[in-house]
């Protein structure tokens, strides 16, 4: 069952109940009845200004249930404040085998206490502003999706789609879900701690000059020597003038930006060319392959191979 409310994230509902939709024609068992559920079972206008019709009342259901996945979207902090909303959920949650919420639908788990001492993600810009307004809960704005137990949490709407593939797997094998992530033309489900953001895509220019210019440096010569002392005198100051600016603006150490540029390159190499670990370590800095898995394991919880894999529809 996925709940939603007035202005949910429509890509949040359709992720989940196209996966399974996709899951049923390929032949999934049991077969997944999915339903949307509102208040009183009313239409609900979408963040997109689309209206969605309901096919249940949230007040009206009864467990067990298999799975309750609470949607997303811009009209979620006024659903986690609708005192209705987050009994019902709280409720539901209790008589469901699995519970899980897309993006900012964590906002409405954690306000029906249902979070509380877990780790848990949501979408990477909602990151913050989750673990400051609930600070009994672990917030790690990385992974693509959590599972904390029974509960999962998911980041930004097309996370959707790798969580519910994973429900997919364990509910029938790993076969079912490469059949329906082939059908939905998607990426062979991206492992849930893979970071939800790339620095080639996501990252702004810091506001510092100096440490703008030391990042473009550091991406433009990543194979040239990135030291803290190098980059300090590229930069003309001292190592730790440099230090203290890049945690301010960018809240890591010069060094530790460096290796996460370094891996955030490799993982590009890794998706678009057929590269052997070898070169790809020695053109992104890392210098050998063993370097390269470690810095992987460190950064994705995954080895430069097994992420290879999950980045290939075959």
């Amino acid at each position: 069952m996925v709940v939603a409310y007035e202005a949910a994230e429509l890509l949040d509902i359709a992720c989940v109940t196209s996966t399974l939709e996709s899951a049923n024609w390929h032949g999934a068992l049991p077969y997944y009845e999915y339903r949307v559920a509102t208040l009183g079972g009313r239409a609900v206008t979408t963040g997109t200004a689309i209206d969605l019709n309901a096919q249940l009342a949230l007040e009206r259901i009864t467990g067990p249930l298999d799975t309750l996945v609470v949607s997303g979207g811009i009209g979620n902090e006024d659903a986690a404040a609708d005192p209705v909303i987050v009994s019902h959920v709280r409720r539901l949650a209790r008589e469901s085998r699995r519970v899980a919420s897309v993006c900012t639908g964590a906002y409405v788990l954690a306000a029906a206490g249902l979070l509380d001492g877990r780790r848990v993600t949501t979408h990477w810009h909602q990151a913050q502003t989750l673990a400051a307004r609930f600070p009994d809960i672990v917030v790690d704005p990385d992974p693509i999706f959590i599972r904390d137990g029974n509960i999962a949490t998911s980041a930004g709407v097309t996370a959707a789609l790798d969580l519910t593939l994973a429900f997919v797997e364990e509910d029938n094998g790993a076969e079912l879900a490469r059949t329906v992530s082939r059908h939905l033309v998607t990426y062979l489900q991206r492992p849930g701690n893979q970071a939800q953001m790339s620095m080639f895509v996501n990252a702004p220019s810091p506001a510092n000059s100096l440490v703008r210019r030391t990042v473009q440096h550091i991406g433009a010569n990543l194979r040239a020597d990135l030291s803290t002392p190098a980059l300090a005198a590229e930069a003309g100051v001292s190592e730790r003038h440099l230090t203290r600016l890049f945690l301010k603006h960018l809240g890591q150490t010069p060094g530790r930006y460096v290796r996460q540029a370094r891996t955030e390159a490799a993982a590009h190499l890794l998706a678009s060319t057929s590269l052997p670990m070898a070169a790809i370590a020695a053109r992104c800095g890392l210098g050998t392959a063993e370097t390269l898995r470690q810095a992987f394991i460190d950064r994705y919880g995954i080895p430069p191979s097994r992420y290879r894999l999950t980045q290939s529809v075959s």
